[in-house]
């Protein structure tokens, strides 16, 4: 029996159906107790990482061979109607290349890669989709990521961190902090007296916790309440800049 057009594309819709309720079942890459594992030349002093759509964590650590990163890869893929997915990382003159290629009619993809870093390398992170995770930086540190958030713990290294849709946190005890996100809050944690601080937001709260001490403090909301309680000296030498366009501004002495 010939079947009609109507019944082809009934029975497409149905297994389709099937097969993104299977894929909805795939296990996330952090259930991989055994990721893929690779190591890295790294000739210079700066590492930049370029990822295109993973979650990330960057270690800086001491146990690493000097002149070489460590990479471990997670990553999970189903593909019902196109190519087959894959993940792909190279270094390119102290650029490591992280690529994920999933695409289907019906596909589910996810990665997440951990780097670690030997002492004295100062990293650049530019992500176009997924968080960053960093600690233990003593060197500069630049993060960018286009969808995410942003988490930095355990350094003492200049900051420059920017998400254009995430919030971004600070644990730190850095004499440079320079934190901003298009859509979502900023909190930074200091735990030395800074330098400068700049914390801005386009749509989200800013709070900003700093040691002891007096603090020359610019801050503004478009909407939204101003609370500083530290106490503040135009003549300063430690800056302090919180600004948002839509949110509370908080800038208070850490507990």
């Amino acid at each position: 029996m010939i079947r009609t057009v109507p019944a082809r594309t009934a029975a497409l819709a149905g297994a389709l159906v099937v097969l993104a309720a299977g894929l909805g079942a795939c296990a996330s890459p952090g259930d991989d107790e055994t990721p893929d594992r690779r190591s890295f030349p790294l000739s210079g002093r700066t590492l930049t990482v370029d990822s295109d759509d993973s979650a990330l964590e960057i270690v800086a650590a001491d146990g690493n061979e000097p002149g070489r990163i460590r990479v471990a890869r997670w990553f999970s893929g189903s593909v019902a109607l196109g190519g087959t997915p894959e993940a792909n990382w190279k270094m390119e003159d102290d650029r490591l290349v992280l690529r994920m290629h999933c695409s289907g009619l019906v596909a589910d993809c996810a990665a997440r890669h951990r780097i670690e870093v030997p002492r004295g390398v100062a990293v650049k992170v530019d992500d176009d989709d997924g968080s960053v995770r960093a600690r233990g930086f003593r060197d500069a540190l630049s993060i960018r990521t286009a969808d995410g958030s942003v988490r930095v713990t355990d350094s003492t290294g200049p900051l420059d961190l920017r998400s254009d849709d995430g919030s971004v946190r600070a644990e730190v005890s850095s004499h440079r902090v320079q934190a901003r996100t298009r859509d979502g809050s900023v909190r930074l944690e200091l735990g030395a007296v800074p330098d400068l601080v700049d914390a801005r937001s386009d749509d989200g709260s800013v709070t900003v916790g700093l040691p002891r001490g007096t603090y020359k403090v610019s801050t503004h909301t478009g909407d939204g309440a101003v609370d500083v309680s530290v106490p503040r000296d135009d003549s300063s030498p430690h800056v302090v800049n919180a600004r948002t366009a839509d949110g509370k501004v908080t800038v208070r002495t850490a507990n």
